[in-house]
């Protein structure tokens, strides 16, 4: 399971995807989300799939590389189904047992919430695997740039988000390598019941609080040996610039939000 997380995780490519701006790519994020819920029907979902689809085949993705990232929230979108499978009250009632009734509006908006789940994670998804932590750094700076007017740590607070995501893969590997040893010393984590797996996972805790907290003071000794001093005279290898892709991927982005306005209007 923890080999199936993938979030933080960038696969390199030399795709029109992979060579946007990031400051393209997080706008686009923000727009393909207020678009997803738009959609209230199947015409609208049916749209959106289609330019997820079309995304994921542009940036040559794996789909086994998302199907890994929607693995470990599978609980999460199953049990979203089946709230909204259950207390829709709308339709045809098709079963009705105790508190329990399907109606066929329930079975349509229990598949839509789920798909509009999936492609939510799947777009957020590829904003990560297409990015290089770096050039995502950089990008979320310039566009918070106004805030630092009010004082706001713009920089700090990227750099943050830059090094969480950077290190997630590291932790879920150091994760597994402590899980392999105490394997190895008979500890048993899949078996039995619910509260003794939570039980058995608790000697995990310390050894990778303490192995975080080392990487984080030897991140900050690797900074400060090498006169780190925030974002003040900062300057960047790589200076970005909207090219005419990017002006293209917001036209896109626009029609695509605007075509969404329209079908909401109509109830499509």
């Amino acid at each position: 399971m923890l080999k199936d997380i993938t979030l933080g995780q960038y696969f390199p490519g030399d795709t029109v995807v992979h060579r946007l701006d990031p400051r393209t790519k997080l706008i686009l994020v923000i727009v393909f989300i207020a678009a997803l819920f738009l959609a209230v029907d199947w015409i609208g979902y049916a749209v959106m799939f289609a330019v997820t689809a079309l995304c994921v085949r542009v940036s040559t993705i794996k789909l086994k590389s998302l199907l890994k990232g929607l693995k470990p929230l599978i609980f999460i979108i199953l049990l979203t189904g089946i709230l909204n499978l259950f207390y829709t009250k709308e339709g045809t009632v098709l079963f009705d047992w105790w508190i329990f009734t399907v109606t066929t509006g329930g079975i349509k908006r229990a598949f839509l919430m789920v798909v509009r789940i999936m492609l939510l994670i799947c777009g957020t998804l590829l904003l990560t695997y297409t990015t290089s932590p770096i050039a995502l750094t950089d990008g979320l700076e310039m566009l918070l740039n106004p805030l630092k007017k009010i004082k706001v740590p713009v920089h700090e607070m990227s750099m943050m988000m830059s090094m969480a995501l950077r290190f997630i893969p590291t932790l879920i590997e150091e994760t597994d390598k402590i899980m392999s040893a105490q394997k190895a010393r008979g500890a048993d984590f899949s078996t039995g019941k619910l509260t003794e797996r939570a039980k058995a996972l608790l000697p995990l805790l310390v050894p990778l609080f303490v192995s975080s907290f080392r990487r984080a003071d030897e991140l900050a000794v690797a900074m400060e040996s090498r006169c780190y001093h925030g974002g003040e005279g900062r300057t960047r290898m790589k200076t970005l610039r909207l090219a005419r892709r990017d002006w293209l991927a917001f036209l896109a982005g626009a029609l695509v939000l605007g075509g969404m306005i329209v079908l909401r209007v109509y109830g499509l």
